[in-house]
């Protein structure tokens, strides 16, 4: 375990290039099958790994929460991933995968931690419907395009977290998000995220504020989408920039990331002058860095829908 804590630490510099490093362990036994799959969740999510710490249960907390832990004096939720998806450990849960994403940090318990890969986002495939109960995002193909390749479910931690501690307030909130936001008539925000969780309150967010948009599953999507656009502009003698006012996307994303999406779209001619947004529940100042290095306008963490519409509005301004 020391040695994949290393790896983590090392990797979290990693500048992306349309590859990314999924952490891959395992959660037990699956009661129709009794084998045990492997699941992933990419690296920039993971502070730290742990042998599993002394868990205090907490009267009334809900499904799938074993208590809370004492992690060097900050106390941290811990969530069962096991019983999430349907499995049943074979040894017990014995390793906490400490996370830091959507402006929170929780544990993960897991069963146990095999190894971190390298893949190209080429090689992870959409997802959204599983065996895990919709909670997977996507396919990764952990040798290539080999037919004997093994699989490893990459899991929708935005949807386990939703489903796990509901929010107390409106995600969104047409009375505090703000004034609408002025487009030109038959412009489009061209939105992309793989999360159907979080394509859902962007989506209540967009319309908040009277924003019309197009949205896609991933990078590869939402670059393909956004050259057909430029190609039936170019057709009507319009300029681009009516068609398309921003772009906003999610760094983590099947086929294509948010990171090359954004480089694509900066270093094209015919796209520089789109403003970019990146939306991501990944957070820290190595990412923000990585951010700014392919040219993006702005970075917001995720979700906090008075947050998006101000960034929204701020580079649109512009």
């Amino acid at each position: 375990m020391s040695t994949v804590q290393h790896e983590v630490d090392e990797r979290t510099n990693l500048i992306s290039s349309n590859k990314f490093e999924l952490l891959l362990f395992r959660l037990g036994l699956d009661a129709a099958t009794n084998r045990s799959e492997l699941f992933g969740i990419n690296v920039f999510k993971v502070r730290e790994i742990v042998a599993m710490p002394e868990i205090t249960t907490v009267a009334g907390a809900p499904p799938h929460n074993l208590g809370v832990v004492n992690l060097r004096g900050q106390i941290i939720q811990v969530i069962d991933l096991a019983s999430v998806v349907g499995r049943k450990p074979a040894t017990g849960l014995n390793i906490m995968l400490v996370t830091e994403f959507a402006r929170s940090t929780q544990g993960f318990a897991v069963e146990s931690v095999e190894e971190i890969v390298r893949l190209d986002w080429r090689h992870v495939l959409s997802a959204e419907s599983s065996s895990a109960g919709g909670l997977v995002t996507s396919i990764a193909r952990l040798d290539g395009d080999s037919d004997t390749t093994r699989l490893a479910q990459v899991l929708d931690v935005e949807q386990i977290l939703r489903q796990i501690t509901p929010r107390d307030v409106k995600d969104v909130d047409s009375e505090t998000i703000g004034a609408k936001l002025a487009m030109k008539a038959g412009a489009v925000i061209l939105a992309a995220d793989d999360s159907a969780v979080a394509r859902g309150l962007i989506s209540q967010a967009l319309e908040a504020i009277g924003a019309p948009f197009i949205m896609t599953k991933t990078g590869k999507e939402c670059w393909e989408k956004l050259q057909a656009i430029s190609q039936a502009a170019q057709a009507e003698g319009k300029p681009l920039i009516e068609r398309v006012a921003l772009v906003l996307t999610d760094l983590e994303m099947p086929e294509m990331d948010g990171f090359t999406l954004t480089r694509n779209i900066k270093q094209d001619d015919r796209f520089k002058d789109i403003p970019v947004i990146i939306h991501s529940s990944l957070s820290g100042t190595t990412n923000e860095d990585h951010v700014k290095s392919v040219g993006a306008d702005a970075y917001v963490a995720k979700f906090v829908a008075e947050d998006l519409a101000a960034t929204i509005r701020r580079v649109m301004k512009h």
